[in-house]
């Protein structure tokens, strides 16, 4: 089961959307429940098929605005739904259950759509033991969310930051003058227990990165060919390198990819190619 990120960085994160709708008040719903705020119930629905994220986010935003408002998940996390299908029940305060609605099923058909997009490379492989790795091409403010969201869809994250681990890229190499500047230098000056990867583009590169001893060797937008010539000189000179690939990752390819024995395939995919998984709340 995919752990939830802790509610402490979560829900900073909700009061400031909730803020940003909210505004000054809710003005229809203030309004229409000014003298009396009545009882409701509703229930979320899907209106396409895909994998559902978030019933547990979607519930922690009500909860923000009304401790009392009552959320079941009908769905599990990561439970494939079908159009028209009911995912949740609510019951509580209308002004709540109104006021908590867009924030709540935003972010629930945002990382359902995540999850959805990600399980469709992950379908794609399944069979294969190369893991699907996301990346940090994320929404600014919704990182830990979305990253949240393509474990949901079977995916494994990368680094969340840049303090998370090393990864010496194309820019750092042309920077520091080569991929065996770059980690001498690096280890002398990294804490012990990070490993160093780095990004090659070519077979030459990637003899460069083995001679230095890099940890995990990134095969960047190469072809498929010499992807395959690159994991064979690996596999051939150093045991427990890890092999990433990445680079123009598609449904088309990834199993190709995948089959040329890389441990790991990175694509951004999962988050800038997904839409949102369309679902509605109705009261009942």
């Amino acid at each position: 089961m995919t752990t939830l990120p802790p509610w402490i960085v979560v829900d900073q994160l909700l009061q400031n959307w909730l803020l940003e709708d909210v505004g000054r008040g809710d003005m229809t719903t203030a309004g229409l429940f000014s003298q009396e705020v009545k009882g409701g119930k509703a229930e979320w629905s899907v209106k396409e098929t895909g994998i559902i994220a978030g019933l547990p986010i979607g519930a922690r935003v009500f909860q923000l605005l009304n401790p009392k408002i009552d959320f079941v998940a009908i769905a599990a996390e990561g439970e494939k739904v079908s159009s028209g299908q009911v995912v949740a029940r609510l019951d509580g305060a209308v002004d709540g259950l109104l006021m908590g609605e867009r924030v709540a099923l935003n972010l629930v058909m945002r990382l359902s759509g995540i999850a959805t997009m990600t399980g469709k490379y992950g379908a794609a492989i399944a069979d294969l033991p190369a893991q699907l790795v996301d990346t940090r091409k994320t929404t600014p403010g919704m990182r830990i969310l979305e990253k949240y969201a393509t474990r949901v869809g079977g995916a494994i994250n990368h680094r969340m930051g840049l303090d998370d681990a090393v990864m010496i890229k194309d820019n750092h190499i042309q920077a520091v003058g080569g991929i065996g500047a770059a980690i001498s230098r690096l280890r002398d000056t990294i804490p012990y227990p990070l490993s160093i990867e780095v990004e090659t583009g070519t077979i030459a590169q990637v003899r460069e990165a083995l001679e230095w001893g890099a940890d995990i060797i990134m095969l960047d937008n190469m072809g498929l060919e010499e992807m395959g010539d690159g994991v064979k000189l690996i596999r051939g000179t150093k045991e427990g390198v890890k092999i990433e690939a990445s680079g123009n990752i598609t449904l088309e390819n990834i199993r190709s990819v995948a089959e040329t024995g890389v441990d790991y395939i990175s694509t951004s995919a999962f988050i800038t190619r997904s839409t949102w998984l369309d679902l509605s709340m109705n009261f009942c």
